[in-house]
């Protein structure tokens, strides 16, 4: 069974351009999602305490995938952004919840991924950094 980690703050770099997502649980605050902008590409950093998860997508890409998502009644990945190998799985729930599965792909005897949850105003946020544009959730 997959444990999923709310992050249900944000901070925004302005020197930077960076925006990080984490949790306010005293519990919790190992998670951390951070976003940075590298000209065409974003850099991803997926931390749960010392352990990372670091991605380079397309910029349009994650920005495209995110446009397209389609909310669900259940948690379930609808798009996937990076190679076979390394991406982030993105999801959007009906409550407005974003799935966010940043993942490392050994082969096909496993893989390894920080499972998290972005609440609604966390999501809108991360939506206004990256400028994407969601009729579905507008």
């Amino acid at each position: 069974m997959r444990h999923y980690q709310k992050l249900d703050s944000v901070t925004y770099d302005e020197a930077h351009d960076t925006l990080r997502l984490g949790c306010t649980d005293p519990d919790a605050r190992l998670v951390s999602l951070w976003f940075g902008r590298e000209g065409m590409y974003l850099s991803i950093s997926a931390n749960y305490g010392p352990l990372e998860i670091a991605l380079r997508p397309r910029h349009r890409d994650l920005v495209a995938s995110l446009s397209q998502l389609k909310p669900t009644e259940r948690l379930a990945v609808m798009r996937m952004v990076g190679t076979g190998q390394a991406h982030l799985e993105l999801g959007l729930t009906t409550e407005g919840d974003l799935l966010l599965r940043a993942t490392i792909v050994a082969d096909a005897t496993g893989h390894f991924a920080i499972n998290m949850i972005a609440k609604p105003d966390v999501r809108r946020k991360l939506f206004e950094w990256l400028d994407v544009e969601n009729e579905a959730i507008a």
